[in-house]
């Protein structure tokens, strides 16, 4: 189906309320600049020029309209209301009073497009640098203690390997369960095996 066909499907499909609001939107990003180009990604309208600009939703009481790297924009007129109110930068819009006048909204359109224009990309996310700590089960190190050949296997095995087998360990639903997996567990790690082993080839 046709990327615009599927917009104005989108559209015809919201609550009734929200059918003029997305449609005066979608003109104002048009207008805005006429090389924007519609698709839909994640089952919502997104606006397109050198990358992502900005994208619409509809919900069932009401609509949200953000900017993709909203968080670099100057919000010189103050519409973006805290992310944790809804989805998009405008906060919830259940009415025309809900929207900023035309000119600003264009102007801030304009303003995601020149950051595509001169390819400011948005920061990557931070990764967290602080590695959680392994938390081994008391049950799961005395029976370790009484296994040393389990527990010089153990205590190599890279934190990924480790964490597989707590997990397995504490995922377990009932005590019997648990002690059959401790079981196995002393055992494969005797024979120097990761709990994926029977997986890797």
């Amino acid at each position: 189906m046709h990327t615009l066909v599927q917009i104005d499907q989108y559209i015809i499909n919201s609550a009734e309320f929200a059918i003029p609001i997305l449609d005066h939107l979608r003109n104002l990003v048009h207008k805005a600049d006429a090389r924007i180009e519609e698709k839909i990604k994640w089952g919502m309208p997104f606006f397109d020029y050198k990358g992502t600009i900005c994208h619409m939703a509809s919900f069932k009481h009401h609509c949200a309209f953000g900017f993709w790297k909203g968080s670099l924009m100057n919000d010189e007129y103050r519409i973006f209301k805290e992310r944790s109110e809804a989805m998009g930068l405008l906060g919830k819009i259940t009415s025309f009073e809900d929207l900023p006048s035309d000119e600003i909204l264009i102007a801030y359109i304009q303003q995601a497009i020149q950051l595509n224009e001169d390819n400011v990309k948005l920061p990557p996310k931070p990764k967290s640098t602080e590695k959680k700590e392994l938390i081994i089960p008391e049950y799961f190190m005395e029976a370790l203690n009484e296994a040393p050949d389990a527990l010089a296997v153990f205590q190599n095995f890279s934190p990924s390997n480790k964490k597989d087998y707590i997990l397995w360990l504490e995922e377990a639903k009932t005590e019997a369960t648990k002690i059959k997996r401790l079981e196995t567990t002393l055992e494969w790690l005797a024979e120097g095996k990761t709990r994926m082993w029977k997986y890797k080839k």
